[in-house]
């Protein structure tokens, strides 16, 4: 997978990725050659007493050395834009493939894992490809070329080199076989920490209501320690490498010293000539070091890269139609025949055979105990969810066959938790329409029951808003989100339980200020208080996944128990109806 994520992205760039073969091949074949001239110096100038052979070469040597940096610079400045590019790219398609997810595929991941995966996973996979641009090219050119080198300096010392190398090699696998799973642990703890630190910071509110701050203090701890653990065993195989490497090294310079003194000593060698094996000697081992460095970290990268293509391989299973209908010759239609959704896996369906129509004007509501369907029902509609049976239509279209855009651009959906995004609360209502004018924000304000807060924010539509929505109030925050769906103005509006966090005064004006709103469109709303929903013109009543009562308000007090029971828990009695 890793090589796999590399040649894909990397491929753009084969421009720069040619320009670095050809600066580092460059750059090595001249540091390769200095110890040659060095050798030359010491063997034909300094023993001969030649001071002239010693000025010309030495002034050849300082330009090669000058060649040589100015390769290894631009090479560098090329792989760092290369790698750059690469993250970045790679960054881009996570976050586009992970906008197309249904609920179904973000609930599998998990957000904090997805989070991760486009952040430090990435990082991982880039930090690799800059040290791959950087390092490809000159480990196996310094590593060959030494030898070759080494060996036309004096073929009596190349049993060294040929000891040597193989010896480095089995040491360094041995590491990186145990480096591999440590990484791969070290990635999911790391999962770990964010989702417990991610639940912690957004229910901070509930913690502290609860008094449990030390139980969560205890629960980060632990995933904290098991995050540290893994790392300081991933860390110490680590460790482990460098001193290996060094230790072979100097195992080796030693015994090419040794030795090779014998050589100079009995006239086998010059002395120029072990200097300069010598050189090469610590350049084989220098590319091993280059190496191994970048072993280091092709582990890690190599679990953060099957993590990336993790997400990447999954395709969404609210798929794009392939000729999808662009125009539609109706507005506000909206109708569910025989609809039915099971997860994968599951035991039990979570939605089974609900039917109903709805036409502009028209107000159906849903009503039913937690986790009877309804937000998953609500969630069909803007085919955040398909449905495993049955069809959606919107505007006499199944929503499968619609083009997303068309079908997103005729629905307002607020949702069960209002959320809003870092920005401004002009920002915000403009998520609805991007060219509302401040006059069309302000009346859909009007309608929410917002304008009044609004007004009285230091600096009005322009007043900053936390990511969240964290600086409003949760009945505040609830009435921006039905005024953003407002300023949209669709055919069809969509109302997840919008109205639980206003209070029943406020919830009665606002009912009343968007009746004439949404008169020429169809309603959708999911509530939990019975005067909420009482007006419409079809409740629904949902238990288990299944209707189990629909009618008005009145018929199903007479003649539906479960919607007698939710009217008895807030109070309203069957004789208020007759009365």
């Amino acid at each position: 997978m890793l090589v796999r994520l590399l040649r894909t992205h990397l491929a753009p760039y084969r421009g720069w990725l040619t320009a670095i073969v050809v600066l580092q091949f460059t750059s090595t074949v001249a540091m390769l050659y200095l110890p040659h001239l060095n050798a030359d110096i010491i063997d034909k100038g300094i023993a001969r007493g030649d001071n002239g052979y010693v000025l010309r070469i030495g002034a050849i040597m300082l330009a090669i050395s000058l060649v040589q940096a100015a390769c290894s610079m631009t090479s560098a400045w090329f792989g760092g834009q290369a790698a750059m590019a690469f993250g970045r790219d790679v960054r881009k398609r996570i976050f586009g493939r992970i906008g197309s997810f249904s609920a179904r595929e973000v609930s599998t991941f998990g957000a904090p894992s997805l989070i991760t995966r486009a952040t430090n996973d990435v990082q991982q996979v880039q930090m690799l490809a800059m040290m791959t641009c950087l390092m490809a090219v000159t480990i196996p050119i310094m590593m060959v070329g030494g030898v070759i080198m080494a060996m036309r300096e004096d073929f009596g010392l190349s049993w060294l080199v040929v000891s040597v190398v193989p010896v480095l090699f089995l040491c360094i696998g041995l590491v990186v076989s145990q480096m591999v799973p440590a990484f791969r642990s070290v990635q999911e703890r790391l999962d770990d920490v964010n989702r417990i630190l991610r639940e912690q910071i957004t229910g901070i509110r509930v913690v502290r209501a609860f008094v449990r701050e030390p139980y969560e203090t205890e629960r980060f701890d632990d995933a904290n320690g098991d995050l540290t653990a893994v790392s300081l065993r991933a860390g110490r195989w680590m460790a482990l490498m460098f001193p290996l490497v060094m230790g072979v090294s100097n195992v080796a310079s030693v015994g090419v010293i040794w030795f090779g003194g014998h050589r100079v000593d009995s006239g086998q060698m010059e002395v120029g000539a072990l200097t300069a094996f010598l050189s090469y000697l610590m350049q084989i081992l220098m590319s091993v070091m280059m190496g191994t460095f970048m072993l280091m970290m092709v582990p890690r990268a190599a679990v953060s890269a099957d993590r990336i293509s993790e997400v990447l391989a999954t395709d969404t299973s609210v798929v794009r139609p392939r000729e999808p209908v662009t125009e539609v010759h109706v507005a506000g239609h909206l109708d569910l025949e025989g609809v039915g959704l099971t997860y994968p896996g599951a035991e039990a369906p979570v939605l089974s055979g609900v039917s109903f129509s709805a036409r502009p004007g028209q107000t159906v509501a849903l009503i039913g105990s937690t986790g009877a369907g309804k937000t998953t029902l609500v969630n069909l509609v803007p085919r955040l969810l398909d449905a495993t049976e049955g069809v959606v239509r919107v505007d006499d279209v199944d929503v499968r066959e619609l083009d997303p855009e068309l079908l997103w651009s005729r629905i307002g959906l607020v949702p069960q938790r209002a959320f809003l995004f870092s920005g401004t609360i002009a920002s915000n209502l403009r998520y609805g329409r991007p060219d509302a004018t401040d006059e069309e924000l302000w009346e859909a304000l009007e309608i929410a029951q917002a304008a009044d807060f609004v007004r009285e924010m230091p600096e009005g539509l322009d007043t900053a808003v936390a990511q969240g929505g964290t600086t409003v109030s949760g009945g505040q925050r609830q009435r921006l989100a039905i005024a953003r769906a407002l300023v949209r103005r669709p055919e069809i509006y969509l109302f997840d339980d919008a109205f639980s966090a206003l209070d029943v005064a406020t919830d009665a004006r606002l009912r009343a200020a968007l009746e004439p709103v949404t008169r020429d469109a169809t309603v959708l709303i999911v509530g939990q208080r019975i005067a909420t929903i009482r007006d419409a013109d079809l409740i629904l009543v949902l238990e288990d996944g299944r209707v189990v009562g629909r009618g008005t308000h009145e018929e199903l007090m007479r003649d539906n128990e479960t919607y007698q029971e939710i009217a008895a828990s807030q109070g309203i009695k069957g004789e208020e109806v007759m009365a």
